[in-house]
């Protein structure tokens, strides 16, 4: 009987036990209610970056575009006449108010906030606010970076705070040049401070630094002109002397990181408007080259935060109802074995247990409905995602417009070089009596400008709007107007372009004005593919069945891997490098093709190029 007695645990001894095991069990549950935490915290965090790069993206396309409205007016001033002689005579005061107002008149249709020129030596000669009491004529405005790297023959371009009415604003400038001789500058400054107030995204925040981290655009006004890190002296002196930022002190904004993420982005500890304290949001930037800025994207983490805390508290009410359910079970076998003897007790155990397990499905119902109400919450948020992405696909057709209003304002200065100079000479020739050459040259300038209109109307055909309802479109003419907006970049990169047409009656039910920009992009893209290749070949193959439209665009380029076709026409994947798309391309095309009931598709040619295929229905052919 000792021996028994000291083997037997004693009753303290089996208390602790009992304690441990549930002391065990409690970590268990926690660490596990942690987990689906974290895992609910890091989804929600991933959401939220696919929805900051795509508005970081968004706003990048909106500020460019913005730019490029202005980036080639300063170049046009040298074609003034009164400008050259402004500069080649600064004395002349009458031909000053002429500059000035033209100038102004100029400044009020590009809605740009002030135009001047300025001789070498850096003095404003003439400005478009010549009639303001701070007009900048007189100015001397060299020590300004923009004004130096112009004088140096490089088109200058920077942001900055006007020392004159301290008013911000983006400068470019561009040198004048007469006979190869430089005699000013030309400067056009805009103001871009219209971005910001499409940047309110609720508790979201958007700024844009500079390359040395001062922020000099945000959604919120109290960080404006602060800087993301203390800026060296070297950088303080550098910014003193340009009076980039004028009279604004510079100070730190006090961003804290707390935790770095892959991809650059960093959950950060963001001050508030007021100093009241601060609050962690998921910072993601996107670089804009060649300008070396950088935006910067704040994503309020507290969604996140409440999806997480929510996470914690179902993972800790099911492994309670699991643990109910145990001793539930539990507290059934040992009534069973005890009922003869405790039927009331194990009645009013049973009431019990039955109470708090309704009490518990009633908390896990009510969770339930605030759950049903946050997703009905998230799917509107989704809407409106999709409303924002609709958007960017648009913005980058208006980018393709862009570029191709460039190219077709590069192929106008030569006919109106030869335009001026033969109309000079016709001129002349009159005076003279020499009829029959002037006879001829006007010939010619009627033919140079029947050129520009071609060229002009090419552009504003292509640009106008679709319209809604597709009807038969010749698809030759299509491919010839397509060909004539890239017919240069074929001849400058000496791609041979050859065309086979079943019949040149082929029609397609659509729109011809969206299939010429099918056209166009497909062309360029692969242009593009053709870059490095020995030999470049753009072939069009035209045929048609009994009910579908066929149009071939191939190429002798590399090819596209299998790998990338699955994602070809995704919204914002691209292939090249950064900087040369943005992806939307083919997104936009297939979607114009898909909306015209037609389908778009990509295969792999004999020599290894690719060759994209347009499918349309086939339109009745006309009957004479």
């Amino acid at each position: 009987m000792a021996a028994s007695h000291t083997a037997a645990p004693s009753r303290p001894g089996r208390r602790l036990l009992r304690l441990a095991r549930w002391a065990v069990l409690l970590a268990c549950g926690l660490a596990l209610a942690g987990l689906a935490w974290r895992w609910m915290e890091n989804v929600a965090i991933d959401k939220l970056r696919v929805a900051g790069a795509q508005r970081l993206d968004g706003y990048a396309v909106s500020l460019e575009n913005l730019l490029s409205k202005y980036d080639f007016l300063p170049g046009t001033l040298e074609l003034s006449k009164d400008v050259i002689a402004l500069l080649r005579e600064p004395g002349d005061e009458a031909l000053r108010a002429e500059v000035n107002a033209y100038l102004e008149q100029l400044n009020r249709r590009s809605k740009s906030t002030t135009i001047y020129i300025v001789n070498l030596q850096g003095v404003t000669q003439a400005a478009s606010n010549w009639r303001e009491a701070d007009s900048f004529v007189g100015d001397n405005v060299a020590f300004r970076p923009y004004v130096r790297d112009a004088l140096r023959r490089a088109p200058g371009g920077f942001y900055g705070v006007g020392t004159t009415r301290g008013e911000p604003g983006y400068f470019f400038a561009h040198g004048i040049y007469h006979n190869g001789r430089m005699l000013g500058v030309a400067t056009v400054k805009v103001n871009i401070e219209s971005l910001e107030k499409g940047w309110e995204q609720g508790a979201d925040k958007v700024l844009l630094a500079d390359a040395h981290g001062v922020v000099f655009l945000s959604s919120v006004p109290e960080w404006k002109y602060r800087t993301l890190a203390p800026l060296t002296p070297e950088v303080l002196r550098e910014l003193e002397t340009s009076r980039q930022y004028f009279s604004h002190a510079l100070t730190p904004l006090g961003m804290r990181e707390l935790r770095p993420l892959d991809g650059g982005a960093a959950i950060v500890a963001a001050p508030p408007p007021t100093p009241s304290g601060s609050a962690r949001m998921l910072s993601q930037g996107r670089s804009l080259a060649p300008r070396n800025w950088h935006f910067v994207y704040l994503s309020d983490l507290g969604p996140a935060q409440a999806s997480a805390r929510n996470a914690f508290v179902v993972a800790l009410l099911v492994q309670a109802l699991v643990l109910l359910l145990v001793l539930y079970l539990r507290q059934r076998r040992r009534l069973g074995r005890q009922r003869l003897r405790a039927r009331e007790d194990l009645q009013r155990a049973y009431d019990h247990l039955e109470t708090m397990v309704a009490e518990r499905t009633s908390s896990l119902q009510k969770m339930t409905h605030n759950l049903s109400e946050e997703n009905a919450v998230r799917r509107q948020a989704e809407q409106k995602l999709r409303q924002a992405q609709s958007e960017l696909v648009q913005a980058g057709k208006m980018a393709v417009l862009g570029q191709m209003s460039a190219g077709i304002t590069h192929e106008l200065n030569q006919p109106l070089t030869a335009l001026r100079t033969m109309s000079d000479n016709a001129q002349v020739l009159i005076e003279r009596g020499r009829l029959d050459e002037a006879r001829s040259n006007l010939v010619t300038i009627s033919q140079l400008v029947g050129r520009m209109g071609a060229l002009t109307g090419q552009l504003r055909q292509f640009a106008r709007k679709a319209d809604a309802s597709p009807t038969p479109a010749p698809v030759a003419a299509a491919v010839t107007a397509a060909l004539f907006l890239v017919e240069r970049r074929v001849e400058q990169e000496r791609v041979n372009f050859r065309m086979s047409m079943l019949s040149p009656d082929v029609r397609a039910l659509c729109d011809s004005n969206r299939l010429e920009q099918v056209l166009v992009n497909l062309f360029n893209n692969a242009l593009d593919a053709m870059a490095d290749s020995e030999t470049r070949q753009l072939t069009v193959t035209v045929d048609a069945t009994f009910t579908r439209t066929l149009i071939a665009v191939a190429d002798t380029g590399p090819g596209i891997p299998e790998d990338i076709r699955a994602h070809l026409f995704e919204p914002f994947f691209t292939t090249k490098a950064q900087g040369k798309g943005l992806g939307l391309g083919l997104a936009i095309s297939e979607q114009i093709v898909r909306e015209s009931g037609g389908v778009l598709r990509v295969e792999t040619t004999a020599a290894g190029g690719a060759r994209f295929i347009i499918e349309l229905p086939l339109a009745a052919q006309e009957t004479a």
